[in-house]
């Protein structure tokens, strides 16, 4: 193995190079680029392990091993992706997304309209795609900022930080439900995520928001006078659901894993809620459940009036949105499996020494670097969450990030936010995020440059920080 290692190791980061460069340099969609490097990482491995003798090859049945990592993960997070998706798809639809931007407005008030818009933004984009959502919630901020006389290069900066800090940290946005996937955390270890994922996302937030506040004030926008009012925009939807309705498609899943967590804690030899009440607790608080829960709800959310082609179309296109995290969910999971093929995870153990809390620490920086290093590359956030779990998850153990705390999977939580921090890390020209927050906010790019990519980086770093902190004391 001593001789093995170095060269498996050296073979794994020619396979993120050649991920980073096939997405970066020649745009080819992330999907392939995982599929060519885990073929890349298993031959080369296969190699390797000849070459020095091992008794057994490192990857028996290149092939099957693909195709099983990508079936299995798949099968644990698959339906969970596209329930979340197509409920954030209805909630968008269905004008659910502005009934919750009315709600945090009238909390917040219009004497505050940078606050009021990050934290709308950080509401709506839980469920929604931030993409998708900064252009459902164009129209508030532009009307917001004619009525208040805000410039609305600091009140779309605000907006966007708030969508993009929920968007990378907090599920059932599927990035962060793959990246908990992909590093092992089951079904009873999700509501983990969720709970630390809040506030951390939260720091992130308040970050963009003083970057809008204290840098961006003084930049130009390019918005002309005439554009659609959010009352105006309101107007083609036939009826708005109330707010209670809006939440409750969102909410009830959360609840429902929380509940069926606490079912499910060890009490002496059983669970704290045994017989059939635990059973049904758990059953219910189980995500995929959860969140098909959660979609029928949403599908109430359909005014009485609404054709059946209609319902069909939104549901397609939450499909639509989810296809691509799917297979590039999938792609991980197979290079994943021939990770774990080989003995890499032996050699990097023997690097780190004991996993003490120092080398933890040392590891949760190492996959924020390698996922702001594949944001960066290639624009998609979702992209370097998936990519970045699915190389962490057999190397966990091997960093020390595979401890509890109690029940908390606290290792595998503190790598997801980690990730998610590198993952924001930065929004420019090669996201198309950066190209709907410039555009519907009348920035150039320069200005969006300034703004949006500064303000993304600043979330990043600020973001690390609070996971480190977490580390210190909790890993």
């Amino acid at each position: 193995m001593s001789s093995a290692g170095p060269a498996l190791l050296a073979a794994l980061a020619a396979s993120i190079g050649l991920i980073i460069l096939l997405c970066g340099r020649f745009r080819m969609h992330p999907f392939l680029a995982i599929v060519l490097a885990t073929y890349g990482f298993g031959l080369v491995a296969m190699g390797i392990g000849a070459a020095t003798g091992s008794e057994k090859p490192f990857v028996d049945k290149l092939g099957t091993t693909i195709a099983e990592g990508f079936g299995s993960i798949l099968a644990s997070i698959g339906l969970v992706i596209l329930f979340g998706t197509i409920i954030g798809k209805v909630l968008e639809r269905t004008g659910a997304a502005v009934t919750l931007a009315e709600a945090v407005l009238k909390v917040v008030g219009k004497r505050h309209p940078a606050i009021a818009m990050s934290l709308i933004g950080w509401v709506v984009s839980i469920p929604v795609f931030c993409d998708s959502g900064y252009v459902v919630l164009s129209p508030l901020q532009r009307s917001i900022a004619r009525k208040t006389g805000k410039n609305p290069v600091v009140l779309g900066t605000a907006l966007a930080t708030g969508l993009y800090a929920s968007h990378t940290f907090v599920p059932p946005t599927p990035g962060p439900i793959a990246a908990a996937g992909n590093v092992g955390i089951g079904s009873d270890g999700l509501i983990w995520v969720i709970l630390f994922s809040i506030p951390i996302s939260l720091v992130a937030a308040l970050a963009g928001l003083v970057w809008a506040l204290r840098r961006t004030g003084h930049l130009e926008s390019k918005l002309p006078d005439a554009h659609q009012t959010f009352e105006e925009y309101k107007e083609q939807f036939e009826r708005l659901p109330s707010l209670s309705r809006a939440l409750t498609p969102i909410v009830l899943p959360i609840v429902l894993m929380a509940v069926g967590s606490v079912a499910a804690f060890p009490s002496g030899d059983s669970t704290l809620v045994d017989g059939a009440l635990g059973s049904l607790l758990m059953d219910l608080g189980a995500p995929v459940n959860a969140l098909l829960i959660g979609v029928i709800l949403a599908l109430a959310l359909l005014p009485p009036k609404r054709d059946a082609k209609a319902l069909t179309t939104w549901v397609a296109e939450g499909i639509v949105d989810a296809a691509p995290i799917l297979v590039i969910t999938g792609a991980g999971g197979a290079f994943g499996s021939v990770i774990k093929a080989t003995p890499i995870a032996d050699y990097i153990s023997s690097l780190v020494g004991d996993g003490s809390a120092l080398g933890s620490i040392s590891a949760l920086l190492v996959l924020f670097g390698l996922a702001a290093l594949l944001k960066t590359a290639q624009g998609s956030s979702t992209a370097s969450l998936i990519i970045t779990s699915t190389l962490a998850q057999p190397l966990l153990p091997a960093l020390g990030l595979d401890g509890h705390l109690g029940s908390i999977p606290i290792g595998q939580v503190l790598a997801v936010m980690a990730i998610g921090a590198g993952a924001m890390v930065v929004s420019h020209v090669n996201d198309s995020y950066f190209w709907v927050v410039s555009q519907f906010s009348g920035m150039s790019v320069q200005t969006a440059y300034r703004a949006q990519t500064a303000a993304t980086l600043v979330q990043g770093l600020t973001a690390l920080a609070a996971v480190l902190v977490l580390g210190v004391f909790l890993l």
